[in-house]
């Protein structure tokens, strides 16, 4: 990842457009795997209440200091702030940023998880949303499990959820056809546009469960799957192990 263009940030002047205006154009996601997708900029701002079961979990699950990672609209930062966390929330959108600060979050940071460095370590990593999906590739899975390390502190846990895209490629009854010799499944391409704005195009990154034990397990992770949604989505809770 890195930082965004303003010019080319179409996620971030939707954000930026709601938080000014009360309302916002369509913002419109393309891939290529699926058809166009419209995400209601309002969504991005919604409440506790609003969230969705996973969402929840993950936020009464935090403890310590929290690092939110993908921080958007800043929603999970808020609510944990209000709730007496100290929370450090990053986001690559300069827009993003600016949404946030104006929402009252204390802590803003325009950054890149994977270059960020700070001299205090967090007890939580925060990363929701698909928040896997920063990675892009599963090739990056080991930079970040690394990365992860030079954040936490001892005892830290990272919670972070995702789906498994299986179910774009048939069903339990059929059976599921996954080309083994192309790239992972749950490899999207996306562009975002918003009015005449649009992306550049970026890697995201869905991984199922079995897929991300197994990474975490080589580089010195347990994985705990703490809740399963209604439509092949999980939220897990990575820990450093312990040395025996």
């Amino acid at each position: 990842m890195m930082l965004i263009k303003t010019t080319n940030d179409a996620m971030g002047h939707a954000l930026f457009d709601f938080m000014q205006k009360g309302k916002a154009k369509k913002l419109f996601i393309d891939s290529n795997i699926t058809e166009t997708d419209v995400i209601p900029v309002e969504y991005l701002f919604r409440d506790f209440s609003k969230m969705p079961p996973i969402e929840q979990v993950a936020l009464n699950n935090c403890r310590g200091k929290v690092l939110d990672v993908g921080a958007a609209a800043g929603s999970h930062s808020l609510w944990l702030q209000k709730n007496g966390f100290r929370v450090t929330a990053i986001d690559i959108s300069e827009l993003a940023c600016k949404v946030m600060k104006q929402r009252g979050i204390e802590e803003v940071l325009l950054a890149d998880f994977f270059e960020y460095q700070n001299q205090h370590k967090f007890d939580t990593l925060l990363l929701l949303m698909n928040g896997i999906g920063i990675c892009g590739q599963l090739e990056n899975l080991p930079n970040f499990f690394n990365q992860c390390k030079n954040l936490l502190a001892e005892g830290g846990q990272i919670l972070i959820d995702s789906s498994d895209l299986i179910y774009l490629y048939g069903d339990e009854e059929e059976g599921y056809v996954v080309d083994l010799n192309d790239s992972y499944y749950g490899e999207v391409e996306y562009v975002m546009r918003y009015g005449k704005i649009k992306s550049e195009s970026f890697n995201w990154l869905f991984v199922d469960t079995s897929t991300l034990s197994e990474y975490a397990n080589e580089y010195g992770f347990t994985c705990e799957i703490m809740i399963e949604g209604n439509h092949f989505d999980y939220l897990a809770r990575l820990a450093v192990k312990k040395e025996s």
